[in-house]
């Protein structure tokens, strides 16, 4: 439906506070107000249908970027694969090809960043980190050569991912390192897509993440840890690749999910009373792709064979506000320099640009699982990968049709033309 063409006035939509406030509850409402007066404007003026995504600037802004970053982000030297893969992945999933030299460039630069002992490290002689390593397939995967695939040294990877095995099931971030449910999904996500996920890499992760569900719904980094959307992305995607996602509660899930959407804003909390930020578009919005999924495959076998029509269009509909969410991203998240940004007053950055990005990727497209295709058979991770297509039917494109962008896996955040690719390198032609 989305806030602005809703009934409801603007007014109306502030969070209820109380004559006790605290620092937190001024945040709230003074976030609210930026984005009110950006809604306002935009109702006023009746720009609802003629909003623009400036792909250009933020092409450019990205460009920039890749060209050399400056100096008060030297702490971002331990995180030069995601800023690789941020990068990369901003210009693929805005439709803008990647040119040879940068496609040259990314694979000199990831190159540098693999240990012989396996995994990539954060920068040059730097330890392997499971988010690095994720990040570094990620961009590799949307570089898309076989050049750069044949980069990755599959069998030291492998053995450096069983050194991270806890035998809890659990995953450590790097040798010595702390434990998190990032790591179950950093190490599934990067092994699925280079064809490295086996029982032995599995066993226990499903338990341990079932652990890590609160009372509440949410995931957290650990048993006992409050839930996060991050974390709950992480452990929600970790377990479909596993297909073991009839451990957790479902229901519970999806409630704390949609709770996080806030009724002003349209965008995403984090976590519950705390503020919008627009990269939960993605780590949040992208949990209901996969919910729809889970759910549509929980139905009885008569209502199955109805999902990619009733039944899937209901749900993709009514889990979460793809209108509201994208009114957030182009209205209140558009830096008019170039690039994308947490919520209104902030600067841009390549992390918010991408998941921005993601998420209003997820809200326009309506990707789904084919479970026609899978029916009957034994999938292997891959291959369950493979089976997520774009509904073309159930676009929603806020504003200007120009705004559309190109289509994510909800499973590995890269293209889904850029998935099968880089599965069908590794596991050799698939039938799917």
């Amino acid at each position: 439906m989305g806030i602005l063409s809703g009934s409801r006035k603007l007014e109306e939509l502030f969070t209820n506070t109380d004559a006790l406030p605290t620092e937190s509850s001024k945040a709230q409402t003074d976030t609210e107000v930026s984005v009110y007066e950006l809604f306002k404007d935009a109702r006023d003026k009746k720009l609802i249908n003629t909003i623009k995504l400036n792909r250009g600037s933020h092409i450019k802004y990205v460009k920039d970027g890749l060209k050399g970053l400056p100096s008060y982000l030297v702490a971002l030297d331990a995180s030069k694969p995601w800023l690789c893969f941020w990068m990369l992945y901003s210009l693929d999933i805005l439709g803008d090809e990647l040119s040879q030299d940068l496609v040259k460039k990314g694979i000199s630069t990831i190159t540098k960043l693999q240990n012989p002992t396996g995994g990539f490290g954060g920068g040059p002689g730097q330890i392997s980190h499971a988010a690095a390593t994720y990040a570094a397939v990620n961009a590799l995967a949307t570089i898309g050569t076989k050049e750069a695939y044949d980069l990755i040294d599959r069998e030291t990877l492998y053995n450096w991912f069983l050194k991270l095995k806890r035998e809890d099931g659990s995953f450590v971030m790097h040798e010595g390192g702390e434990v998190d449910v990032r790591g179950a999904y950093c190490v599934l996500s990067a092994a699925t897509l280079t064809n490295l996920v086996t029982p032995e890499l599995t066993a226990g992760t499903a338990e341990w993440i079932k652990r890590c569900q609160n009372y509440d719904g949410g995931i957290g980094g650990e048993p006992g840890i409050e839930g996060h959307g991050g974390y709950t992305f992480c452990g929600l995607a970790a377990m479909e690749i596993m297909g073991k996602t009839d451990l957790l509660d479902i229901p519970l899930l999806l409630r704390w999910a949609t709770s996080l959407q806030m009724q002003l804003e349209g965008g995403f909390q984090g976590r519950p009373n705390k503020l919008v930020d627009g990269c939960y578009s993605f780590w949040v919005g992208g949990l209901f792709p996969l919910l729809e999924a889970i759910m549509t495959r929980n139905l009885p076998e008569k209502d199955v064979e109805q999902s990619n029509s009733e039944v899937s269009k209901y749900i993709a509909q009514s889990l979460f506000d793809r209108e509201a969410l994208q009114e957030y991203i182009l209205i209140a998240c558009q830096s008019p320099k170039g690039g994308l940004i947490d919520k209104p007053k902030r600067g841009a950055d390549h992390y918010h640009t991408c998941y921005c990005l993601s998420g209003l990727s997820t809200a326009q497209h309506h990707v789904i699982y084919d479970f026609e295709r899978a029916k009957g058979k034994d999938l292997d991770s891959g291959a369950r990968s493979l089976l997520w297509k774009d509904d073309v039917t159930n676009r929603i494109v806020l504003g200007d049709p120009n705004n559309l962008i190109n289509s994510t896996h909800p499973i590995h955040n890269v293209a889904l033309p850029n998935v099968r690719k880089m599965i069908e390198h590794f596991y050799g032609e698939r039938n799917f």
